[in-house]
Order: structure tokens, then sequence, then C-alpha cells
């Protein structure tokens, strides 16, 4: 396929500096394996595995195939009152990974959809159980929890938030878990499990009755990879139990082995009410997300209907699409055939410990990391973020992509990586830093 230089004037690109990017364009045009091509012909080696996304490699054509063949024999099925038999078996699939208990699947298109979808399960969970007083929600600063007005709100990135008025009402940020004294710190920091009183200080000001949910991301992922600290999570989840608060995982990037187990709540032994998935769930393949649900928050919502009654008014055109189901499946084949969730669980002390030797690199401020994910912060320019854009541009001349956001690098590499690939993944890191 050609390019003119033309059709770059038409789309607006999301998260974009755009008419930076239109005076230098970075397309890719093709992947394999650990690798894109762009439109010069360089080879560049995926990092960020796309958008935290693509855990097994690019080019996999065993999902190509699945999807074609769903194409051929039925290319969309009304998900209203009607039904695809593969969006059952991908349900049943998804709840065989998950912690015991959280056996009920509502799906959507993205992480944002399956953040806003479980907001609304929430909400009418408890309006089912007589406590529709419960309208509040609590997330976290640095918080990522998509782009619908719902996760926006829920969200702590200031630039995420500014431009979009008040949002939603009733939505208090705990405070981050980044602290100072845990710079380069390898896994979960020993400082800041205290941190989680913060919910209970909500509880204490509005009432934890007045609570429906509690949002976090186990780690804060686009933020730049902040791992929880020992003991966090676990008095997140006592806070929630005394005061009768549902705590939903935000697991969009953590989720399908990110952190050497199937999710992260497993990887930390805290069990939520709620998982929310997307990205790895299809290896990016097609568009998805899903939330999955405790078995009683489904019973409580079904059974407070009329029979025969609609019990969740909430859903999406294209919810278990059956190309995307085809996707899902041919992607969690991959997974359990490969043992890619167990090789990610072994590459990571290598990862980790190659990531952690750019402490002495040019800018680096701090490292953070926690199985086959980690954020490195490079100390900023004269513009917040200014520095991350041009490190991001500047690697993927050199042959590298990784994600920024800001001045916070997230590298987070296919699980099919070799440690060849993550060693010249963290070489392309510091020459680039050297050059800037």
């Amino acid at each position: 396929m050609g390019y003119a230089a033309n059709t770059l004037d038409h789309q607006w690109l999301p998260f974009t500096a755009n008419r930076d990017f239109k005076a230098n364009p970075r397309l890719i045009v093709r992947g394999e394996g650990m690798f894109y091509w762009n439109h010069k012909g360089d080879k560049i080696l995926d990092g960020s595995s796309g958008l935290f996304c693509c855990a097994a490699g690019h080019g996999r054509k065993e999902i190509a195939d699945a999807v074609a063949k769903q194409l051929m024999e039925v290319e969309f099925t009304p998900h209203f009152n009607t039904a695809h038999p593969s969006g059952f078996e991908v349900a049943r699939r998804i709840a065989a990974l998950m912690p015991e208990g959280l056996n009920r699947v509502f799906f959507g298109n993205s992480g944002s959809e399956a953040v806003d979808s479980a907001m609304k399960i929430a909400l009418a969970y408890f309006r089912a159980k007589g406590e529709g007083h419960r309208v509040r929600f609590v997330a976290r600063e640095r918080a990522y929890h998509g782009t619908n007005f719902g996760g926006t709100s829920l969200q702590g990135l200031v630039k995420n938030r500014e431009a979009f008025g008040v949002l939603l009402p009733g939505v208090v940020h705990m405070r981050h878990t980044w602290l100072a004294e845990n710079r380069f710190a390898k896994g979960q920091p020993e400082t800041g499990a205290d941190l989680a009183d913060d919910l209970q200080r909500f509880c204490d000001l509005y009432g934890g009755n007045t609570i429906a949910a509690c949002f976090v991301e186990p780690i804060a992922g686009s933020t730049g990879v902040l791992v929880p600290p020992k003991g966090y999570l676990e008095r997140l989840r006592a806070i929630c139990d005394r005061n009768g608060i549902l705590l939903v995982f935000d697991e969009v990037i953590t989720g399908f082995g990110r952190t050497g187990r199937a999710f992260a709540a497993q990887s930390f032994g805290v069990t939520p009410d709620m998982i929310t998935m997307a990205k790895a769930l299809t290896n990016a393949a097609q568009p998805m997300g899903a939330v999955a649900v405790r078995e009683d928050i489904y019973d409580t919502v079904v059974n407070a209907a009329p029979e025969g009654a609609i019990e969740f008014f909430h859903g999406y055109t294209y919810s278990a699409h059956p190309a995307a189901c085809a996707a899902a499946l041919a992607t969690l084949d991959i997974y359990e055939k490969e043992g890619l969730f167990q090789r990610a669980a072994e590459l990571a002390p290598y990862f980790l410990d190659a990531v952690f030797s750019l402490r002495d690199a040019p800018g680096i401020t701090d490292i953070r990391g926690y199985g086959l994910i980690a954020g490195i912060d490079v100390a900023p320019g004269t513009m917040p973020g200014g520095r991350g854009l041009d490190l991001q541009k500047r690697l993927f001349w050199n042959g590298l992509h990784v994600k920024f956001t800001g001045d916070s690098g997230i590298i987070a590499p296919p699980f099919v990586a070799e440690k060849s690939h993550i060693d010249r993944i963290v070489d392309i890191i510091r020459k680039t830093l050297k050059e800037t």
C-alpha cells in the first residue's frame, strides 16, 4: 500500500502532538514477532508490546486465521436478546483464569468501556440490594482508567481531565503511591502501605455507606509503573470489607500474564470484587474489553428484576463481537500452548536486572518494575512531558518503540522476547539518553 503526504491531513490522532507528528511522521506498516517496520523500511524493536497489548508478539497467523474464518461464517450477530456461541466460550475461558468467585463476564470493546461498565455494575448492584445511596467512587491520583466520562472522572492524570469540566460528581481521589524514599525500588516498595488509609478517611468524611466502589490499578501502569507498596492492596481490601465497598482492579495493562500470573490479583494475593481487562485479551488483533464480576454480584442484579425483564440496561453494539471472540480464543490458546505466562515469570528477573542497570544512565531519576513491566523516569526539560516525547521519537528512529507518558517511559516487551531482545532494548535506551 502506498501512502501519499496528503493522506495525513484528515486524521486527528489521539494522545498525539498532531502538528509535530505530521511534520515528521512515524508510520508503522508491518509487524512480526518482536519487531515493527516503519514506512522507510527500518526495523523497530517493540519494547512496549504496542500499547502493552501484543503479549504474544506480532503477526500471529493463528489469530489472523481464526478471525478470517469467523468473518466468513458470520461477521456480526446482535447481542441484545440474541448471542453468538463464541461469547460464552470466551467468558468460560476468562472465568477459568480468574481468582475464585469472579466467574461472570460482561463484554465491551476496550478498557475504557470495561471501566465504565464496572462503574454501572457497581451502581446497579447496590440499587438491587436496596443500597441506592451508595453513589460515590474512590480512585487514585496518577491513575489511568480510560477516556470515557466515567473513566476520565476516575483517573488522576491532570492533562487527561482539565479540558473536560467537572466530569462526574461524587468521585474522590486517594494519594498516589510514589514516594521519594522508594526510588529505584525493584518489586514492591517497603514503605507506603499506610497511603491506603486515605480510603478510610473518605469513609469517615462522607460515610462509608455512600461509597459504591474503589477503583485501582494493582500496578499503576500508564503513569509510569507504580508498583504497590507491600501491604497496600491488602489494606485497601480490608477497608473495603469493613465498609461494604466493592474493590475493583483495573487490569487492562497487568492482565494476561504481565506480572507472571494470569492477573496481578493472583500475583499480589488480593482478590477484588471485579476485574477489568482488555489489551492482551486478543493480543490487540481485535478490539475487546471485559469485566469479570463476582457471581453473587451478578445474581443480585439479575434476580432483582421481574422474570422475563431486562435486568441491566447497559451494553454495546459490538459486545462479544464474533471476530473479537475468535481472536480472544486463539490468543488464549497461544498463551496456554506456549506457556507464555510462565515464560514472562521466568524472564522477569533478567528483564528487571537489565532495566535497573540504567540507573546510572544520563537523566534517569527513578526506575520501578515488577514482572515484565518497568517504568523509567527522566529529568524533565523546559516543558513537562517534553523530554519524554523527544526521547520516544529519538528511540523510534534509533530502532526501538517505548511508550512514554509525560517524562516516564514504560518498558513492557512481548512475552516471546529473548534475553538478547532485552539487552538490545536497554542498549538503545542507554545510547539514546547519551545523545540527548
